[in-house]
């Protein structure tokens, strides 16, 4: 351990009620938890760790072995408590005294029903503690320890300070419902951390890699847009001013931000400012995907959102956004005419204006060849485009400017180490390859970038490129042949506009995901249908390498391609690159040594989301990859080193276990920085370099070096809290907390003795609320307890909620509702708690922060829509006119709901409930609840008979035993039992009407 880490568990000790620990992101904190697992002594009672997910929970196993490397005595590994183990086998592990992860809801339930005595538990950590609030689940863990066993230590961990400062004095709320009095802040500029980390740093090797040109463009567009948008968002005046930055809008929390503001007033919001609040979180992933994705990968993103958003969106009509999908493009290929001359592709032409195509050219572009024939039609730009004279493409391809640095810096990292090594002549690169030490370990933030440079490693960048774009191009046959598929449902032309062979060169192209001309498109089409001619045996690739862009003629060529991929050489001798000649330019990358203390330009914490999966690309051994490629150009080799990549949104600690001597941080992450700057702490002798590669200029630093600073404010702020914060202690010095409804009720009782015949008066009962262990994921179960009613967990067949044995409350949260009517298991809900109590409530809760109401008045109808919640709400209702709904505001506003309709009810019989809709094995018993008493599809029947209503069906449940004695009854008895002679009359004549037969 670090000394500041030393100092952490010395604070921790110091306090015998514990404290919460807020560390710099990047810190681990599984080195923590595992030293005070280490000082835990099973005689002492239970380790109960809350709230850890499965990659702190790797961690906390990996700290424990590098921690205690000689440890004789096993290892106090935690192990999982799961939820379908028996009660008394819980009850055993929790008194061994055994090192246990707990879910929430498993411990809270097991404390109420005393599965879990109090004094058992020595110490309750508590991880990612940013994510409580008064009413979570841990909160109520901690109240019920506390009301217990004050003694009982609560640690609590976070390694997010910008969260903790995300409300109003969040981390005071959360030490008191935690009952923990100290608060211990270790940011990175702390001077213990300072200095351990900064003792023997790395060599850094700042790379600053420039953009290209489309790609400033693209950006600065972005920008603008994004610009734009915040604009239109300050005219509203309903959002804090200060937060709307263009700096705050690169972060993912920006959305929590201002959801958090508008969230209360959502429903009187306009559909242009949610619209505004959506663009801001789509051009924030366009910027971040600009510098993590290839060229063609970002123009099929593109194309998605032309038509998944080209009608709602704002930004799209921006005229920035014109710029971004006109660059993209060109990033990708270009449009040009057989004679060389290039086509400039203008997608703002007026949505009025119009253009003609005939019959002929109409077909042939449906067809997917380029138009032949004698007429000519506009282009975007108003010239004239000659059919005879066709449309080619020309591809760019444009690879991303990181990977060509990439391959240059592997190579010099291949070049030092052999004259390091002062190697022989024969030596092979098997012996250098053999030490885990000699891994480069390339850093990415998805699984999906990992995977590419691996391929550009393997294939070379022009072919991945090529892979790329023959996938955007098959894609764009397959999106035609839907087209074509579509439009021969009519053939007859109707109406006007596109059936009329009229194509409108305006808004109304959108609908093409790349808004492009039906002359390119044709070409696109073209391009396609030679990468699908077959070839019975592999044919040389013939591809001219001598620039980026080749120009190509789709109308006349076959093209023979193929790939040649390298084959992976591990455990091979002699294996080699054949590439080619790479020379590394000084001046398109600028490089600058320092050190890592807090780097320069740092590391940010991105944690903007991604749309593919966050895995890390685990392998059992370290593969070298080779690579073979035949260029035309260059027959000189080169060798790399042995390269593991690996993904950030994995959030797994491999730096100790692959040990790396040379690290590439491709997508610089500052969380990724802190972990190695702590790694080269702990191995202070380890000889360590570390690259980082930035854009210049770029989004990407800008959000790097905000994040650093994001995260030294956030300290500041808690700095301050601290020193103005109050905590209420008693007379022993524990953390009081937040008093609740009971103890409260308790204090007026005793002022109030003599008014109550000298406290001789009894006081009054302890109401009891039945609850479904599934509800214990929810708010609800806490603030009722902390109003002073007891609950009791159970697992209920029948309602979520048991408030006597005649009401049954069912509560749906806003979205649970939407997905219950979705799916019809509220019909099913209501059905059963109708059929077995009195006064069936359906609870429809809404949250503390958001607004109460459905939607705004304007968007409420006169009509029933099969689709509209109110109108669903309402059939509901009269399908069951014995359902009453109930609607709350928030939690507490629910908990009070619930006192006032326990009030003159008798308390709710647990077993009773229990067995309440639940098949019985041993038959039926008398004066029984269960479901076998009730021939269901009998009562169905009846209830559904004419002149039977559900004000009299119960009457003839009780007047007759079955169906068949019904039907032999008189009119006068039915009469009596349905309340009227016309009623009977109608069931009489139903019941005796004779069946007509075919004989």
């Amino acid at each position: 351990m670090l000394p500041f880490q030393e100092q952490i568990i010395s604070d921790l000790l110091d306090d015998r009620n514990g404290g919460l620990v807020v560390v710099a992101s990047g810190l681990p904190l599984s080195s923590l938890v595992a030293s005070l697992l280490l000082l835990h002594h099973p005689s002492a009672g239970s380790f109960l760790l809350l709230s850890a997910s499965e990659p702190q929970k790797s961690a906390i196993s990996a700290a424990l072995r590098r921690a205690a490397p000689d440890h004789t005595d096993p290892l106090p590994f935690p192990s999982d408590l799961p939820s379908d183990l028996p009660s008394h086998h819980r009850t055993a592990l929790y008194a061994s005294g055994a090192a246990l992860y707990v879910t929430p809801r498993i411990l809270v339930a097991d404390l109420l029903t005393s599965r879990v005595p109090p004094s058992s538990v020595a110490t309750l950590a508590v991880l990612n503690a940013h994510r409580l609030s008064d009413t979570s689940t841990e909160a109520f863990i901690a109240r019920i320890l506390h009301s217990y066993c004050p003694s009982t230590p609560i640690v609590a961990f976070s390694d997010c300070p910008h969260a903790m400062v995300s409300g109003f004095a969040k981390a005071e709320r959360i030490m008191k419902s935690l009952f923990v009095r100290r608060l211990h802040l270790w940011p990175r500029f702390h001077v213990l951390v300072s200095s351990d980390l900064e003792r023997t740093p790395p060599e850094v090797v700042d790379v600053r890699v420039p953009m290209s040109a489309a790609m400033k463009g693209i950006q600065d567009a972005i920008l603008g847009a994004m610009d734009a948008c915040l604009r239109e968002l300050r005219r509203t005046n309903k959002v804090d001013v200060e937060d709307l930055t263009v700096e705050n809008g690169l972060f993912k929390s920006f959305d929590e931000i201002v959801r958090r503001q508008l969230d209360p007033i959502w429903h009187t919001l306009g559909k242009k400012t949610k619209q505004l609040v959506s663009d801001l979180k789509t051009l924030r992933k366009l910027l971040d995907y600009l510098v993590r994705y290839d060229a063609v990968s970002y123009l099929k993103y593109l194309d998605t959102l032309r038509v998944s958003e080209g009608v709602r969106s704002m930004w799209i009509f921006a005229d920035s956004s014109y710029k971004i999908f006109e660059l993209a493009k060109r990033r990708v290929y270009q449009a040009v005419r057989a004679d060389g001359t290039k086509i400039s592709l203008d997608g703002k032409s007026t949505p009025s204006k119009k253009r003609r195509v005939n019959d002929k050219t109409k077909k042939e572009s449906e067809s997917g060849a380029p138009p032949i024939g004698s007429t000519s039609a506009d282009d975007a730009d108003g010239r004239k485009v000659d059919a005879n004279v066709g449309v080619m493409l020309e591809e760019v391809l444009e690879e991303a400017p990181k990977w060509k640095v990439l391959r240059d810096l592997l190579e010099e990292i291949e070049a030092e180490r052999r004259k390091e090594n002062h190697s022989e002549e024969g030596q092979t690169e098997v012996e250098d390859a053999g030490d885990l030490s000699d891994i480069v370990l390339v850093a990415c933030k998805d699984e999906y970038s990992c995977l590419q440079l691996e391929d550009c490693i393997l294939k070379g960048p022009h072919q991945v490129m090529r892979d790329e774009w023959e996938k955007y191009l098959l894609g764009k046959v397959e999106l035609h042949s839907l087209r074509k598929r579509n439009k021969k449902r009519s053939q007859e032309p109707k109406g006007f506009g596109l059936l009329d062979g009229i194509v409108t060169a305006g808004s109304s192209d959108n609908t093409d995901p790349s808004s492009i001309s039906k002359f390119e498109n044709a070409a696109l089409l073209a391009a396609a249908s030679e990468l699908r001619i077959p070839t019975n045996k592999d044919s040389v690739l013939e591809e001219n390498n001598q620039s980026d862009g080749r120009r190509k003629g789709y109308k006349n060529t076959r093209v023979k391609k193929t790939s040649r991929k390298g084959k992976s050489m591990t455990g091979n001798p002699d294996f080699n690159f054949k590439t080619d000649q790479i020379n590394t330019n000084e001046n398109t990358s600028s490089r600058n040594n320092g050190a890592v203390g807090e780097p320069a330009t740092g590391s940010m914490q991105n944690v903007q989301e991604s749309s593919l999966e966050n895995v890390c690309i685990d392998r059992s051994d370290i593969q070298v990859h080779a690579a073979e490629s035949v260029p035309a150009a260059s027959s000189q080799t080169k060798l790399l080193p042995p390269v593991q990549f690996y993904a950030l949104d994995s959030d797994q600690q491999i730096l100790n276990v692959l040990k790396p001597s040379v690290i590439i941080v491709y997508h610089p992450n500052m969380t990724f920085v802190r972990e190695i700057e702590f790694y080269k702490a702990e191995n202070p002798s380890k000889k360590l370099k570390v690259y980082f590669l930035f854009y210049e200029d770029s989004a990407e630093v800008q959000k790097f070096e905000a994040s650093i600073r994001r995260e030294n404010s956030a300290f500041e702020s808690l700095i301050r809290q601290k020193s103005l914060m109050m905590i209420p202690v008693d007379q022993n010095g524990r953390c009081i907390g937040a008093s609740t409804a009971s103890e409260t009720e308790s204090i007026v009782l005793q002022n109030s003795l003599t008014r109550k015949a000298g406290g001789r008066m009894s006081q009054g009962r302890k109401l009891q609320v039945i609850v479904d262990m599934r509800e214990f994921m929810s708010s609800l179960p806490n603030v009722l307890h902390l109003k002073g009613m007891h609950v009791i967990p159970v697992t209920l067949e029948v309602g979520d909620y048991v408030l006597s044995p005649m009401i049954c409350v069912e509560r749906k949260s806003i979205a649970d509702l939407f997905q219950s009517f979705a799916s019809g298991r509220l019909y099913h809900q209501v059905e059963t708690m109708i059929r077995y109590y009195k006064m069936p409530v359906l609870l429809i809760e809404f949250s503390q922060d958001k607004s109460f109401s459905f939607q705004s008045t304007n968007d409420i109808g006169d009509d029933v829509s099969p689709t509209n919640i109110i109108s669903k709400l309402s059939l509901l209702v009269l399908h069951f006119p014995r359902l009453r709904l109930v609607w709350s505001r928030n939690v507490h506003a629910t908990a009070e709901i619930f006192a006032s309709l326990k009030q003159n009810q008798d308390e709710p019989d647990e077993s009773k409930a229990i067995r309440v809709g639940v098949p019985s094995e041993d038959g039926v018993v008398d004066n029984d609840v269960r479901a076998e008493n009730y021939n269901t599809s009998a009562i169905e029947f009846l209830r559904r008979l004419p002149g039977v209503t559900d004000t009299n069906y119960r009457a003839l449940m009780d007047g007759c035993k079955n169906l068949a004695e019904l039907a032999l009854l008189p009119v006068e008895r039915l009469a009596e039992l349905m309340g009227g002679q016309k009623a009977a009359r109608t069931l009489k004549e139903f019941l005796d009407a004779k069946c007509p037969t075919l004989s």
